[in-house]
C-alpha cells in the first residue's frame, strides 16, 4: 500500500529533528494524525510564527523578538564581563546555575573543519569586534569540553590574546556529588590539575 504524499513528506520533514530516524519519524506523523490533531495544528501554529519571529540578537548572536534581546538590554548586567558559549541551550544552563552576571555570546556551534565549519560559521568577526569594543575586560570561554569545543576555546584564545584582551577557560573537573570511583581518569587527571588552594 501506498501512503499519501503529504503524509511521506510529513514523516520526511520530521526526520530533520535530532535523533529521529525513519520509524520514530512515521510514529510521530502516525500520531499527531490519528491522535493529536489539535496539537498537530498547534505545533504548525507555534512553528510558522516562530520562524517568522525569532532572529539572532544583533549583540550575543542569541535568539530574540527584539533587534536586542532582553539579557543585553538589561542594566543588571555587568558589560565588562563576556561569556562565549555555543548554543543558546548552553546560555540557558548559565542562566539557571545563577553563578554568572555579565553578558552572552553565542556561536551557534563550534570549529569542526571535518564537517566544513570554520570560523565565519560561527560568527568569530562578530564576536572579536563585539569583545574588542573597549567595554569588555575578561572573555569567558565556556564552550563544551568536546574536540571541537577545545579546539573553539583554543582558536579564540589566540584571537584575543593577540588583540591584548584577557581571555580564560571554565574549569573542569569532578561534578558536585561526584565520587572518585565513579569519575573517568582523563576528568580526575584535570581536576588534579586544575586545583586551588582552600
Amino acid at each position: 500500500m501506498k501512503t499519501p504524499s503529504s503524509l511521506d513528506e510529513l514523516i520526511e520533514a520530521l526526520r530533520c529533528l535530532p535523533g529521529v530516524g525513519p520509524k520514530s519519524a512515521q510514529r510521530m506523523a502516525y500520531y499527531l494524525l490519528q491522535r493529536d490533531q489539535p496539537g498537530a495544528r498547534r505545533l504548525g501554529t507555534a512553528l510558522n510564527s516562530a520562524l517568522e519571529r525569532i532572529r539572532h540578537c544583533e549583540k550575543c548572536n542569541s535568539f530574540a523578538e527584539e533587534p536586542v534581546c532582553g539579557l543585553c538590554r538589561s542594566p543588571r548586567r555587568d558589560p565588562a564581563l563576556l561569556c562565549v558559549v555555543e548554543t543558546p541551550g548552553d546560555l540557558l544552563m548559565m542562566e539557571q546555575a545563577q553563578c554568572y552576571q555579565g553578558l552572552y555570546f553565542v556561536l551557534m556551534g563550534s570549529l569542526s573543519p571535518l564537517d566544513g565549519i570554520g570560523p565565519r560559521d560561527i560568527h568569530l568577526d562578530r564576536l572579536i569586534q563585539r569583545a574588542a569594543d573597549g567595554t569588555v575586560r575578561e572573555v569567558i570561554l565556556a564552550t563544551n569540553f568536546t574536540v571541537e569545543g577545545e579546539a573553539t576555546a583554543h582558536y579564540i584564545g589566540e584571537l584575543l590574546r593577540a588583540r591584548g584582551i584577557k581571555a580564560t577557560r571554565i574549569a573542569r573537573g569532578l561534578p558536585v556529588g561526584g565520587e572518585l570511583e565513579h569519575v573517568d581518569s582523563g576528568t580526575l587527571a584535570q581536576a588534579v590539575l586544575e586545583r586551588r588552594e582552600i
